[in-house]
């Protein structure tokens, strides 16, 4: 079965960190660009973090210099280090992987999971 999980949310205090797992199976990620998305209650979802397949890396603004996106092909898992929470944090964050062949497109989304930053 050709999925993506994701694990590692929870609740967090703001300033505190986590994070987040994003794992395949059944096929390999080394070739596809990955992207970390949130959706907020009431909100669009939005790109946070992106990474490609050689390893380059961008950040929404919201989020630079406390987020970092990496990948680890031997483990076929890409990871969301979050630091310096805030309570504008709080949503439900999905991994989407996506690969383009010529006019082929793929890509495989996650089901989410939820961080929720709280005192």
């Amino acid at each position: 079965q050709l999925q993506l999980v994701e694990s590692g949310g929870g609740l967090v205090q703001p300033g505190g960190s986590l994070t987040l797992s994003c794992a395949a199976s059944g096929f390999t990620l080394d070739d596809y660009g990955i992207g970390w998305f949130r959706q907020a209650p009431g909100k669009q979802r939005e790109l946070v973090a992106a990474i490609t397949s050689g390893g380059s890396t961008n950040y929404a603004d919201s989020v630079k210099g406390r987020f970092t996106i990496s990948r680890d092909n031997a483990k076929n898992t890409v990871y969301l280090q979050m630091n310096s929470l805030k309570f504008e944090d709080t949503a439900v964050y999905y991994c989407k992987c996506a690969l383009d062949q010529g006019v082929r497109h793929t890509e495989y989304w996650g089901r989410g999971a939820l961080v929720t930053v709280s005192s």
